[in-house]
């Protein structure tokens, strides 16, 4: 049995975008070429510490062609990826912090459908933990109200670039 949505999306616009790839890239995160993995936020709540960010699956991917051929499924590592971005962009919105967040870990993974293009995918992100050299949150994929994926994530901050982070813990409701 699945576990309970991170937050409940029925009460989202999940058709408005907040952020542009452009500005995800541009502003919060370095990666470029294929790995500008997030098309766009279309939830974000400082208070809840909550995000939605969403990535369109296509027909087109660079992945596409060899995963698998005649039946392509969106690779794991690329949802988990998707979450890590995620993750790292809401540290980033609550610290204002310029400092490399480095993928650090995964745990309490769990794949529970394919995602197959064409497909919108909702990655839910919540922030559970902020220090000064770690970040952590619970994420989840969604595609069609189903979830499709699960896992908690670990980002480093790595420590040569950008201002120091205040340490804070977030419990479960967000405050």
């Amino acid at each position: 049995m699945p576990p309970p949505m991170l937050f409940d999306l029925a009460g989202l616009d999940l058709s408005r975008t907040l952020l542009t790839r452009r500005e995800i890239y541009d502003v919060y995160l370095p990666h470029r070429h294929e790995f500008m993995l997030l098309d766009g936020v279309c939830h974000h709540n400082d208070a809840g510490n909550q995000l939605v960010a969403f990535h369109d699956v296509t027909t087109s991917a660079w992945w596409v062609r060899g995963h698998v051929p005649g039946r392509p499924l969106l690779p794991g590592v690329l949802m988990l990826e998707l979450a890590a971005h995620a993750i790292a962009l809401m540290g980033k919105l609550l610290t204002h912090n310029e400092a490399f967040v480095a993928y650090g870990g995964v745990d309490e993974c769990k794949f529970r459908q394919a995602v197959v293009p064409p497909a919108r995918l909702y990655v839910l992100s919540r922030l559970d933990e902020l220090r000064p050299r770690r970040v952590r949150g619970s994420a989840q994929g969604v595609v069609d109200g189903k979830l499709v994926f699960e896992a908690k994530i670990t980002g480093q901050v790595l420590p040569d670039v950008g201002s120091p982070v205040e340490a804070q813990t977030f419990n479960s409701a967000g405050a």
